[in-house]
């Protein structure tokens, strides 16, 4: 039976269903058993007077709101041309962009529990109306799915030290609450809350787990591919907000930035990306040269007071349970798109290893485990161990002994049969979402992907979403359990530890 705020009604294209939420009511379609409501806005369009400012509440409206179609996407340039392939991405005119979408087993049911979604995509691109992400199997298996939207570059992470930086995690926290004030209608449990988030996506869940302002708004996180060891300090964050300014030929102030037009300044954003990336100097950028994403959450004294390992050691959030994890091979996503895998000679690779800090003979360890790997492969090692795999394990060793956390890996394909990309980066999300189907998934996870690693990736997340647990021992500094996750589950002892241990010290 529906309750007194849902109402069915069939058409051609489905079953049309009503929800009622705080500020009004919002009409969504039921079709296959899943019920979708898309584009419904958690907070005001942060456009005109509401412009680089916090996130204010939507206006309540009269009548009912269709949610068949998503909303628009936050203003953002395109990936870089190697990339665009590999991460299909959607741009949708509009300026109601802090919206989100929901996928529900039955709006009646109560007690369903919830993952809510954060995209990727370096805070600069991405938005939660991907394809990829459509949540309908989790939905099939009896989980509300949510992916929201959130304000990127410049709109999102630009810091002038004024009291109005990291606006992206505000963003965050907003559809959170949202989450907790209207979930129960789309049949949700408020206190049964996943954050999940890949990439950019997983680097915000680890911020938001470390944040006092977050308490109440989840109950477990997932962090794939991602973790706060990379956040920006405050001068670095400041150093970007100067640079952009000087870059529009204007003050490093947010009232004359709020007068350029939202393409301009996107594009401006795009322009410094660019110049981090294309000269990478240490001195100019300090370790931005080395991680190369300038818009990123930073420790402003305000939204985030402190780095979030010292907070997540001090224990914040430890009742929330966590499950954080890499992909083998990360890094191979950004080296064999570019195609500078097949570049890198022995030079190149010790002056990288050299720059991310790991010695000699840690280099010659990472070698004498890949015998006959060429050079870039070595360095893709390297590199996406610097990049990912560390930051998830300092994540994960920065709980306290009574904070339960669960770390993965993800090894399919060992053969690199897709494309040779291998175990990279976000080649995992078509198996959480459980949509290998989807072709524009195929450049990256390959032309013939795997239901076996489907089932067992997607079912891992489906039980750590529904019972707490995703079916390996938790991890601890003096055992340090994986979970191997490639056509099964395997669970093992620290493996490639050694590897691990040539970055004590280091990062």
């Amino acid at each position: 039976m529906l309750q007194e705020d849902q109402v069915a009604e069939s058409t051609a294209n489905g079953q049309r269903v009503r929800a009622a939420v705080r500020s009004g009511v919002v009409e969504g379609l039921r079709d296959g058993g899943v019920a979708r409501f898309l584009g419904v806005s958690f907070a005001a369009a942060p456009f005109g007077d509401n412009r680089m400012r916090p996130p204010r509440p939507v206006q309540p409206w009269a009548g009912v709101r269709p949610a068949i179609e998503y909303g628009p996407t936050a203003p953002k340039e395109p990936y870089a041309p190697q990339f665009r392939d590999l991460l299909p991405e959607v741009d949708i005119p509009g300026e109601d962009c802090l919206n989100l979408n929901i996928w529900t087993p039955d709006p009646s049911a109560g007690g369903l529990p919830v993952l809510v979604f954060i995209h990727g995509g370096a805070f600069l691109a991405g938005s939660g109306s991907v394809e990829q992400y459509d949540g309908s199997a989790f939905a099939r298996d009896g989980i509300v799915c949510v992916t929201i939207n959130y304000r990127l570059g410049a709109e999102g992470f630009l810091h002038l030290g004024d009291g109005h930086a990291n606006l992206g995690l505000l963003d965050q926290l907003a559809a959170l609450t949202w989450v907790q004030e209207n979930i129960a209608a789309f049949g949700g449990d408020p206190a049964r809350v996943t954050v999940a988030g890949e990439s950019a996506g997983a680097m915000s869940v680890t911020t938001l787990l470390a944040m006092e302002q977050s308490q109440g708004l989840f109950s477990q996180a997932i962090a794939q591919s991602g973790g706060a060891l990379h956040t920006l300090t405050d001068e670095l964050g400041r150093t970007v907000g100067r640079r952009l300014a000087k870059r529009l030929d204007l003050e490093p102030d947010r009232a004359a930035l709020r007068l350029v037009k939202p393409s301009v300044l996107s594009a401006a954003v795009r322009d410094l990306v660019d110049e981090v990336q294309g000269t990478p100097d240490p001195g100019r950028w300090g370790s931005l040269a080395l991680t190369l994403t300038p818009f990123a959450p930073s420790i402003d004294g305000e939204v985030l007071t402190r780095h979030p390992l010292a907070a997540l050691r001090s224990g914040v959030n430890s009742s929330v349970r966590l499950l954080t994890g890499w992909n083998r091979e990360e890094a191979r996503f950004f080296l064999v798109a570019s195609g500078a895998i097949d570049l890198i000679d022995d030079a190149a690779l010790e002056a990288a290893a050299q720059g991310y800090g790991l010695t000699a003979s840690g280099l010659d360890l990472y070698r004498r485990n890949r015998s006959g790997a060429s050079a870039g492969d070595v360095l893709a090692a390297v590199f996406g161990d610097w990049m990912f795999a560390m930051p998830a394990i300092r994540v994960a060793e920065a709980r306290n002994a009574d904070a339960r956390t669960w770390v993965y890996r993800f090894d399919h394909p060992e053969n690199r049969s897709n494309h040779g990309f291998g175990a990279a980066h976000a080649s995992e999300l078509p198996y959480v979402f459980d949509t290998i189907h989807q072709e524009p998934t195929h450049p990256l996870i390959g032309d013939s992907p795997s239901h076996d690693v489907a089932d067992a990736v997607h079912g891992t997340w489906v039980r750590f979403i529904r019972d707490g647990d995703p079916g390996w021992r938790q991890y601890q500094p003096n055992m340090r359990y994986v979970g191997v996750i490639a056509k099964g589950l395997n669970e093992e002892r620290d493996p490639a530890g050694a590897e691990r241990e040539a970055w004590d010290g280091v990062c």
